[in-house]
């Protein structure tokens, strides 16, 4: 399924990406030039677990599914990289192999710039690597913060933070009512609850509670979000507790 040419709209979203967009352009350029497009279909795997760290890859439609398997068997989704997103460079710095696996989920279009020439642009382009460090210090920063809302808010209030968050990321306005937005990236409740580290049935109850009270709206498709303020509201009055 590979295509050595990204799409207008894959192109957009590489180019669009807060971390990406902020380097130099020349610094910009020597990524692209050398990066090469991979296209995966529903489901399947980009990287797994024990691998050798080969590539830097950057998504660039659809969605990465960073998962683990835990003792007994059961999959543990721990994050969907969005459009815009570079991931894998922590294992080619330490050298170790990938701890995770990667999955696409939908039709998912990735960039891959090799670990040799990485390292190349690396020498040529001393402004990465105080780029990366910024990367770095903000996923540290998320990181902390998912831990830290783990460990004192509410399934509530973490549910709601979690559809903020997919709203920003994927969120595709409502031609019928412009003050609802449909979140794109399709999940089905079991995944929302992997993210959440709670139950399905939990998580079940605490949708169908934000859907009386007229902050989202439960589709066959997924979630339509009617009113992002209640959704604050909701995160903000949990964590205040």
């Amino acid at each position: 399924m590979d295509d050595p040419i990204l799409t207008i709209d894959e192109r957009a979203a590489i180019n669009g990406g807060r971390w990406f967009s902020s380097l130099s352009p020349s610094l910009r350029h020597d990524i692209l030039r050398c990066a090469y497009v991979k296209r995966f279909k529903d489901g399947e795997l980009i990287t797994a677990r024990g691998d050798p760290p080969e590539e830097w890859i950057a998504c660039a439609t659809g969605a990465v599914r960073v998962s683990s398997t835990s003792i007994s068997g059961r999959q543990i989704t721990l994050t969907y990289v969005e459009p815009g997103i570079w991931f894998g460079d922590v294992a080619i710095f330490d050298g170790e192999r990938r701890t995770h696996d990667a999955y696409a989920h939908g039709s998912t279009t990735i960039l891959c710039v090799a670990r040799g020439d990485l390292r190349k642009i690396l020498s040529q382009h001393t402004e990465l690597y105080e780029a990366l460090l910024r990367l770095h210090a903000r996923r540290i920063r998320q990181l902390f913060g998912l831990v830290e809302d783990l460990n004192t808010l509410p399934l509530r209030a973490r549910l709601a933070k979690q559809l903020l968050h997919l709203v920003r990321s994927y969120g595709v306005p409502s031609l019928a009512d412009g003050r609802e937005v449909r979140i794109g990236l399709q999940l089905a409740q079991e995944e929302l609850a992997q993210l959440l580290g709670a139950s399905r049935q939990r998580v079940n109850q605490e949708l169908k509670s934000m859907e009386r009270e007229q902050a989202i709206r439960i589709e066959p498709g997924g979630l339509v979000v009617r009113n992002r303020d209640i959704l604050m509201r909701i995160s903000e009055a949990e964590a205040d507790k």
